[in-house]
């Protein structure tokens, strides 16, 4: 089947078709680096990296335009540059260069452009000055403040209405703005603070222009897919058609939102124990920490392992089962070893669920079949059909970024030195039992290889051993 995916604005499943086949363009709001990522975080790279992935086999390696951004300019960057008293140049490569190492110990691949706030103020400020020509956004007291009340689909993709909006407000909190739900698109920066010259005076732009600027000066618009967490819907996203849109002065309606994003994808939220994550509730766990005491396919795998639109909790028996699920399928590999693959294709109830809204819980069942049609093959001496499902293990496995280690490197670690020696002297025992006929003795060993937790497959080529999924 061909790929469809949920679409956030339109609340369906669509078929997805790129504007320009030979130009699939896709966005994903990237990391603010002032600190290492959270496993919340996490969630939206490892996901968006599958559909990369998938599109890149679908259209062409070279077809696939990826941008993640990253935000280098922000409060938080700020006050950490201050606290430690250097630019806030230094904080953002320290950080920067933190999360594309653990992105790389989870086999994200690094998207094809990255485009970084501090570059682009010239195309920010140029996109400010166009959206408050259309009569969207109007200047005060140092600050551009959009103004929602100009843009009439303003909640289509949070399905939030403006008017409700509006009459749930509290309080003014700030006395320059025409409604309590205009968002700033540039303000003035505070003293000692990073600035930057602009036709309402030094300042920094606002959180949600960045990107929208960023988009059209990178990708073009309207882009194919845009995607992140369901956490930044709204506002982050909401206000970015607003200013993507009105910037071309298109101000009307639902369907004038394709003319800046055609398809939108938003990950769930992660629990961390049943429990929102939360500073206060010291529950925060760090990419960096995770990726120190466990290998990070283990740390993909769990965040692939629910649908990326579902809500997946994050907890201990999910990381054990996700070992455990690795492990089986690199023990197929490895006992297939010897075998060549013959084929790169996947299988087909693999690519129908993964161009299922990307259905990752249906292509591992996929790849758990794959694995045991390896066993079978190789207990009935069948190289031929070995060599296949071999090969569509590993082209499946790709396409969701696992299975990228030497399986042997991978399962070195499981079995001691002591089991190993154990396990291969009771097999030549229950060898010998079994050629005379000795059958308390090989009950016996049976037993022992039971309680070791040891399952033994017996093919053509002798005995086989691996330990219990």
């Amino acid at each position: 089947m061909p790929l469809h995916i949920h679409d956030t604005l339109r609340r369906e499943k669509r078929l997805f078709e790129p504007r320009d086949p030979n130009r699939v363009t896709l966005y994903v709001c990237g990391p603010t680096v002032y600190d290492y990522a959270h496993i919340g975080n996490t969630r939206p790279p490892v996901v968006f990296d599958v559909l990369v992935r998938l599109l890149r086999r679908t259209y062409g390696a070279d077809a696939v335009i990826y941008a993640r951004n990253v935000t280098d300019v922000d409060d938080k960057i700020n006050a950490k540059a201050a606290k430690e008293g250097v630019p806030i140049g230094e904080v953002t490569a320290r950080y920067e260069a933190a999360y594309l190492d653990d992105m790389a110990r989870l086999n994200v691949s690094p998207p094809d452009i990255a485009p970084h706030v501090t570059d682009h103020m010239a195309a920010i400020t140029a996109q400010i000055q166009a959206i408050i020509d259309a009569g969207c956004a109007y200047a005060a007291e140092g600050h551009v403040l959009f103004d929602v009340s100009a843009y009439p689909a303003y909640g289509a993709l949070s399905g939030r209405n403006l008017d409700d909006m509006i009459a749930g407000a509290r309080v003014e909190v700030a006395p320059y703005k025409k409604n309590p739900h205009d968002f700033v698109l540039w303000k003035p920066s505070k003293p000692g603070e990073p600035s930057w010259p602009s036709p309402w005076g030094d300042g920094r732009p606002g959180w949600h222009i960045e990107c929208s600027a960023m988009i059209e000066a990178q990708l073009g618009l309207p882009i194919d897919i845009h995607g992140g967490g369901v956490d930044l819907v709204f506002p982050h996203h909401e206000n970015e058609i607003a200013q993507g849109v009105c910037a071309h002065g298109h101000a009307h309606g639902v369907a004038s939102h394709d003319e800046y994003s055609r398809y939108w994808m938003h990950n769930g939220f992660l629990t961390v124990d049943a429990e929102k994550m939360s500073k206060s509730i010291g529950n925060v766990l760090l990419l960096h920490d995770l990726v120190q005491a466990m290998p990070g396919e283990v740390v993909r795998w769990a965040l692939l392992s629910a649908h990326y639109r579902q809500p997946l909790d994050w907890n201990q028996s999910l990381l054990d089962q996700s070992k455990k699920n690795l492990d089986r399928l690199y023990g197929a590999l490895h006992r297939a070893a010897a075998v060549p693959a013959t084929t790169d294709e996947p299988p087909a109830d693999f690519l129908k669920s993964i161009q299922d809204d990307l259905n990752t819980p249906g292509a591992m069942a996929a790849l758990f079949a794959l694995s045991s049609e390896i066993e079978r093959g190789m207990t009935a001496g069948d190289d031929a059909a070995v060599g296949e499902a071999k090969g569509r293990l590993i082209a499946a496995a790709n396409i969701l970024g696992v299975l990228q280690s030497d399986p042997a490197a991978w399962l070195e670690g499981e079995v001691s030195d002591t089991l190993r020696i154990e396990v291969e002297g009771l097999l030549e025992q229950r060898a010998v039992a079994r050629a005379s006929k000795d059958w308390p003795a090989a009950d016996r060993i049976r037993d022992r290889l039971t309680e070791l937790n040891v399952v033994v497959m017996d093919g053509p080529q002798g005995a086989t051993w691996r330990l219990k999924s």
